[in-house]
């Protein structure tokens, strides 16, 4: 039995109490994922892969998927540790909500003494990457994208030569998330077991395995990729190549001309972009010896400066006549506001960088959290950065993942163009996952395996990129602005002032004009101004930056004006994209009018800087959204700045229609008898509902049909009568008539 215990209405989150049935599927076995009907996702208002809260006799939390075709909508499909997290039994009840979860700074686990000897802390957060977790959880080190080609993989050959063959069936004990609250591994995530030791380097190269007896053992490095796979980065790859040849075998020339030989590098560059990997090609045949951050980050003080220390000596060792120090993430032991201890840190790979035959090497995806000392002359005074690959280069990218797979004809233009923001480690997920599908249909129609088209484009509604922050750089899916029901004037305002620039450029450049600089979108709440911008990156192809106004403000002095330029720099490194500023009257008010110490005034002016200041703008568009209007800035909305302004009317009647078509296409309405819904009918009763108001009215519709008869086949006019009870219009006609005079006065 199932039903609906809280509407989503009034700010409350919507919770079903669906029956726990045990999952038996080896895909999904122990990975920490329950199976849900479509109907009970759109009850909850979620999609695919976002995470959940299970509450039986205690809260856990998992991903949700979709449960497989014919299964009943009030059951929910639990592997047998989910199982036993949520607290339940078979077939008993359990509670199943939405849950917010955050990327997690530190995860620490208990396990058996074979896996807490042998298992590091950064295969821990490859086995355990996107893993949804809370206090007290029994988790496994199965992956979530397990399938075909994975046993390779750097964590499950790692895994596989280290604990063995049980390492399938091992299972460990989260004991402390920061984070409190459910969390997912990210990789820069520290994870630790609660007694861990200071790690030993590990070394590759040329006499990797030779070590001198007053040495400690050393873990081999993984292995580096061929040069000409590094796509995207050769340009890099050379500058460091080059740098590596005259510091190490040609110091002589530096000398002569008066320099010094000694060599510190700072690769920078989003998470899962390759820099650790493009470091270990340049260094394949030479010594390289490879601390990695999260990892002696998450130690004891003493302990991070003695794993430095041994690191510098065999980086060192004049046996072995020297090598290459390489630390990946740096900023996670060597963060912005820095213990007592990274003074000593810092003298000890000043060591290194000083000695002869030594250079140093790190990585970091946020250079701006890295100690400033860093960068002191004597250290790391070069940089190397590494950008977000754009649609040519993730193609070529896509054609070294699958160039040992046996596949059909693939379009992989497609695919790369349907993948902005994506870095490699997310092209590979989304190669693993399409090889799962695949393999699960080799299995079911007993034929050999082989990659096809619908593999990958299936892939792309599961596999989202993993780099998050408070601007979240999102993929947008497949809604296009042909799937919104109305706006007709707004599209075609969105399409000349977004996409034209990005897709004509030449129209441009004939014709003599500057393409629009940004677009502020205005109107009532709830009439489409995100959903719109979705649909419009979707159109476009394009790499989405959005951000709320309010979530970049920061007490902190210098704070707020840091963020917008990371938000700009991020974009420009993604190009072609768009920026979308919702809720812009909270980031760029009034200048004069504020009472917190002139804050938001110094964000306005950051954000006039970055739309027209001396560093262009090339290839993002900025698309900014509110319901007042009035209350921002009128320097922001000159021309070369958000200069289009397009008003986004509340729905008319035949507006509604359209919408209540395009929200009920997944919806089984009665369509015969004198139950029948009749959606011209019904849009014309609903004046003053919003576009938001609509969808919700055919939700509310569902639910109740489910409270009726959890085995319904269609939503009656009966359900939809019900629903109008519970769903009122939200359109306030004072606002509406402001808005309007507001746009005439434009």
């Amino acid at each position: 039995m199932s039903d609906l215990d809280v509407a989503d209405r009034e700010g409350a989150r919507p919770q079903l109490t669906l029956t726990a049935r045990l999952n038996t599927s080896a895909t999904d076995s122990r990975r920490g994922v329950v199976r849900l009907h479509p109907e009970a996702l759109a009850a909850l208002g979620l999609r695919e892969w976002d995470a959940v809260s299970l509450t039986g006799s205690r809260t856990t939390a998992a991903v949700a998927g979709i449960a497989p075709a014919g299964f009943p909508p009030g059951t929910a499909l639990l592997d047998d540790v989910t199982l036993s997290n949520a607290g339940v039994r078979e077939d008993a009840p359990v509670l199943v909500a939405p849950v917010t979860v955050y990327g997690a700074r530190s995860v620490t686990l208990s396990g058996s003494a074979l896996a807490t000897r042998s298992l590091t802390p950064a295969t821990l957060r490859q086995a355990l990457l996107g893993k949804v977790m809370t206090v007290g959880d029994i988790v496994s080190l199965l992956p979530r994208d397990l399938g075909p080609g994975t046993s390779t993989s750097q964590a499950s050959a790692a895994l596989a030569a280290t604990v063995g063959i049980t390492w399938t069936s091992e299972l460990l004990t989260v004991t402390g998330v920061d984070p409190s609250g459910p969390v997912s591994v990210q990789p820069n995530s520290l994870v630790s077991w609660g007694d861990w030791t200071p790690p030993e380097p590990r070394v590759s190269g040329p006499d990797a395995g030779v070590a001198r007896t007053d040495e400690p053992p050393v873990r081999p490095s993984p292995p580096a990729v061929a040069f000409d796979d590094l796509k995207g980065s050769h340009v890099q790859a050379g500058k460091l190549t080059e740098w590596l040849k005259l510091a190490l075998d040609e110091p002589e020339l530096l000398e002569t001309l008066g320099a010094s030989a000694d060599l510190g590098v700072l690769v920078s560059g989003p998470a899962g972009v390759g820099k650790a990997t493009m470091v270990r090609t340049v260094c394949a045949d030479r010594r390289l010896v490879e601390l990695d951050g999260p990892e002696i980050g998450s130690l004891a003080p003493a302990d991070r400066l003695t794993a430095v220390t041994n690191a510098v000596a065999t980086a060192s060792a004049p046996d072995h006549g020297g090598g290459i120090l390489l630390i990946t993430d740096i900023d996670a032991l060597l963060p912005a506001t820095a213990e007592p201890v990274a003074g000593l840190i810092l003298a000890e790979l000043r060591k290194a960088v000083s000695a002869d035959g030594v250079a140093l090497v790190v990585t970091s995806a946020v250079p701006d959290n890295v100690d400033a000392r860093l960068r002191a002359p004597d250290l790391c005074d070069r940089e190397l950065g590494l950008t977000l690959p754009d649609g040519t280069t993730r193609k070529q990218l896509l054609e070294v993942l699958v160039r040992d797979v046996p596949a059909a004809e693939l379009d992989l233009t497609e695919i790369a163009g349907r993948t902005p923001g994506f870095v490699v480690a997310d092209l590979a997920a989304l190669v693993r996952e399409a090889a799962l599908r695949a393999a699960a249909r080799a299995s079911r129609d007993e034929v050999a395996p082989q990659l096809r088209q619908e593999d990958l484009v299936g892939a792309l509604s599961v596999i989202r990129p993993l780099s998050r922050s408070a601007t979240e750089e999102v993929s947008v899916g497949a809604v296009t602005l042909d799937d919104v029901g109305d706006m007709a004037e707004t599209k075609q305002a969105l399409t000349e002032a977004v996409l034209w620039p990005l897709q004509h450029p030449d129209t441009f450049e004939r014709l003599g004009v500057q393409p629009p600089r940004g677009v502020l979108l205005y109107g009532p709440p709830g009439c489409g101004k995100t959903f719109v911008v979705r649909a419009l990156a979707s159109s476009g192809r394009l790499s989405v930056h959005a951000v709320k106004g309010a979530e970049l403000m920061d007490k902190w002095v210098g704070s707020s004006e840091k963020a917008v330029r990371e938000l700009f720099r991020r974009a420009r490194d993604s190009a072609p994209s768009l920026v979308f500023l919702d809720e812009i009257d909270a980031l760029a008010p009034r200048r004069g009018q504020s009472f917190d110490s002139g804050v938001t005034d110094r964000v306005v002016a950051a954000m006039l800087t970055e739309l027209d200041g001396i560093e262009p703008l090339r290839d993002v568009v900025v698309l900014g959204a509110t319901n007042r209007p009035d209350l921002i800035d009128p320097a922001l909305l000159r021309p070369g700045r958000l200069e289009r302004l397009v008003f986004v009317e509340p729905p008319d009647a035949e507006a509604r229609v359209q919408i209540l078509r395009t929200a009920g296409k997944s919806v089984p309405l009665a369509s015969e008898g004198p139950e029948a819904v009749d959606l011209e009918a019904l849009a014309g009763e609903l004046d003053g509902y919003s576009a938001a108001d609509c969808v919700a009215l055919l939700r509310e519709a569902a639910l109740t049909a489910m409270r009726r008869s959890i085995d319904a086949a269609d939503v009656t006019a009966a359900d939809v009568a019900a629903a109008r009870e519970a769903v009122r219009p939200s359109l306030d006609p004072a606002q509406v008539t402001a808005l309007r005079d507001f746009a005439a006065g434009r």
